[in-house]
């Protein structure tokens, strides 16, 4: 049976505070929850009966009802565990030597969920966030990873910062609607791309260390949409990047 105290202490974690100060995060479903454990330990396992719990994980059983009461879901699916915040604080060296992307204040969870699966489906294992970009532990971004968050390292920095701190020549990619076609442009095997605020773009600082524009085209004839989803965008840029190899 959930106490009144997990309840609470559960539905506290829906807010960032909460979370620094607890050092957890909320994941659920089976798919989710499934990828996160083979990379973490859980600090709690809530599930129904009819979830098949792994080897040597013991979870507390729940009924449906209670299930519902502790999900950020609209449909609970079998379990919702607590895991601890990952200690990644620094850049690994292999940002030197790979693709990796960077996000300039993305706001909204379901974007940023997104872009952590796309990077994973591309095999790009770093994304360097602004520090004013959405909380990647956020129970909507988690859940909209569907478990790549367990694979993808997630860092947040001063954007500006990190990017002084490159070499000079190293390849900074941000699209942009006066930037050069894709389709046309060299693209390289290293390099970071930055993908920018849903409404804003690229903040100005980190615009001005862009070293390699591009644009994806559009290709209707007379009027069309004013911009991408960031998301979508991400997706077509990484696409590319990766069919060139």
């Amino acid at each position: 049976m959930i106490s009144k105290n997990q309840l609470k202490y559960i539905r506290q974690l829906e807010q960032k505070k909460y979370r620094r100060r607890e050092g957890l995060f909320v994941a659920e479903g089976t798919k989710v929850v499934g990828d996160l454990l083979q990379r973490y330990r859980p600090e709690a396992v809530f599930a129904t009966a009819d979830w098949q719990a792994p080897a040597g994980i013991t979870p507390q059983l729940v009924t449906d009802d209670e299930l519902r009461r502790i999900s950020f879901l609209q449909h609970p699916q079998q379990v919702l565990a607590l895991f601890p915040l990952p200690s990644v604080n620094s850049l690994p060296s292999s940002v030197n030597s790979e693709l990796s992307l960077a996000l300039d204040g993305v706001q909204d969870p379901g974007n940023l969920g997104t872009i952590i699966r796309i990077a994973d489906w591309f095999g790009i294992s770093t994304i360097i966030c602004s520090e004013d970009t959405v909380d990647a532990w956020n129970p909507k971004v988690v859940q909209a990873t569907m478990g790549s968050i367990a694979r993808v390292n997630i860092i947040y920095n001063n954007l500006s910062e990190f990017l002084d701190s490159l070499p000079a020549d190293f390849p900074v990619y941000g699209t942009f609607l006066d930037g050069d076609n894709i389709y046309t442009q060299e693209l390289t095997r290293e390099g970071l791309i930055i993908m920018g605020n849903e409404g804003n773009g690229i903040s100005d600082a980190v615009r001005a260390k862009v070293n390699r524009r591009l644009l994806i085209p559009d290709f209707h004839q007379g009027e069309t949409a004013d911009s991408l989803n960031v998301a979508i965008a991400t997706a077509i840029t990484c696409s590319e990047f990766r069919r060139r190899l």
